[in-house]
């Protein structure tokens, strides 16, 4: 069973009426064109707040959480050179991403279909449904870093070894009651 939220949980350096306007805290669900808008607006909008709390790590990648609500979270990530994640699926979430600054290569698939690549520049959303995997990585020297949003919030990703791996779209998975 799910926890419900009173009120959307927002980062202290973004709590402003703005998002708080943005994120529809009784949606409880977004389809990947409402992702896709709020990724763009998020990024292009709240620019100078998202630079002030961006950090990159050398070790492994940072995020921090930007919003929550019961129909979206919304995530930071910053990717410095050489860092990805695994080929993984948003556990049945639909999702989107803008990319803030510098430029990620996106590799990805839909079950049964090619694996497929492309160079995400500044700038560029991309949304998608339940039934997408990807990777992405930042192959660039400068620091790289991107809005992210899903929903339902909180499902669990299964991870790969590689994409072609993914063979089935996932029903949604419930989030675990503690993540809560």
């Amino acid at each position: 069973m799910r926890t419900s939220l009173s009120r959307p949980e927002i980062h202290p350096a973004l709590d402003l009426p703005y998002l708080h306007d943005l994120l529809h805290p009784r949606r409880p669900l977004w389809t990947p064109g409402e992702l896709r808008g709020l990724t763009t607006t998020v990024t292009s909008e709240l620019t100078t707040p998202l630079l002030s709390i961006l950090e990159f790590g050398t070790e492994e990648r940072w995020w921090a959480r930007l919003a929550l609500t019961e129909g979206v979270e919304l995530w930071l990530l910053s990717w410095a050179q050489g860092q990805g994640t695994l080929p993984h699926d948003h556990g049945g979430a639909s999702g989107s991403f803008t990319v803030l600054q510098g430029e990620l290569r996106e590799d990805y698939r839909y079950p049964g279909g090619p694996i497929r690549s492309a160079d995400r520049a500044t700038g560029t959303t991309v949304a998608f449904g339940r039934g997408r995997a990807h990777q992405v990585r930042n192959l660039g020297v400068p620091g790289a870093a991107s809005v992210h949003a899903y929903s339902p919030p909180l499902l669990p990703t299964t991870e790969y070894a590689t994409l072609a791996e993914y063979v089935v779209v996932p029903e949604p998975r419930t989030p675990p009651e503690e993540s809560r």
